[in-house]
């Protein structure tokens, strides 16, 4: 009786946590991270304003929860893009990355602000989003070929990465489709972006 009682609470507990987390990302989707706070997500989320503190102290510790869980499901984009093995493997990486951020916003908007996830003050989660860019550098690596520099490496990797993260950002909090009209093919967009910026690569079969 007892044992069952805890593995009850225990799954109550999950529950609460990943509802709470739930609504605190959809609610960073729709408004963005700054305004957050405790008591609107335990409003959102439908539970009592205390309800979230038990599992998370302060706002740090809803963000750190938010950058882990988006780092572990952007990295398994990644990887399930290159595992596909597509013709042009550095703009369907560009694809994968814009659409990440567009269907995971409210992790997006947090996962590259140092002033609310500080990563380098959490060794975990600095592991965590480290695999990500290990997953970049892999690619590169394979592109460049056994002769290329890990400064040439690391210079492509950079600059695959800004342009994904530039127009991922301009796309979703930017000015870009004032400026160039609606956007009715996103993936069309994105393989011209990487054509004219060079990036678009061929795979050699």
């Amino acid at each position: 009786m007892s044992r069952g009682f805890h593995s009850l609470s225990a799954m109550a507990q999950g529950t609460l946590r990943e509802t709470v987390l739930n609504a605190a990302v959809d609610y960073i989707a729709a408004n963005g991270p700054d305004g957050l706070s405790f008591r609107q997500v335990a409003l959102a989320a439908g539970v009592s304003h205390q309800a979230p503190y038990h599992h998370f102290s302060d706002r740090k510790g809803i963000f750190h929860a938010i950058a882990t869980q988006g780092y572990e499901l952007f990295t398994a984009a990644m990887v399930d893009t290159l595992a596909d093995d597509p013709d042009e493997p550095a703009t369907a990486l560009l694809e994968a990355y814009v659409d990440f951020a567009l269907a995971h916003r409210g992790h997006f908007r947090v996962m590259f602000r140092p002033d609310l996830c500080p990563i380098s003050e959490n060794p975990e989660l600095q592991e965590i989003a480290d695999r990500s860019f290990d997953v970049l550098v892999d690619f590169v690596r394979g592109i460049l070929g056994p002769r290329a520099s890990i400064n040439d490496i690391r210079a492509r990797a950079t600059a695959m990465w800004a342009l994904a993260h530039g127009l991922a950002t301009l796309l979703i909090d930017g000015p870009l489709e004032r400026k160039i009209g609606p956007v009715g093919n996103r993936s069309a967009l994105v393989r011209a972006v990487a054509e004219q910026s060079g990036m678009a690569t061929k795979k050699h079969r």
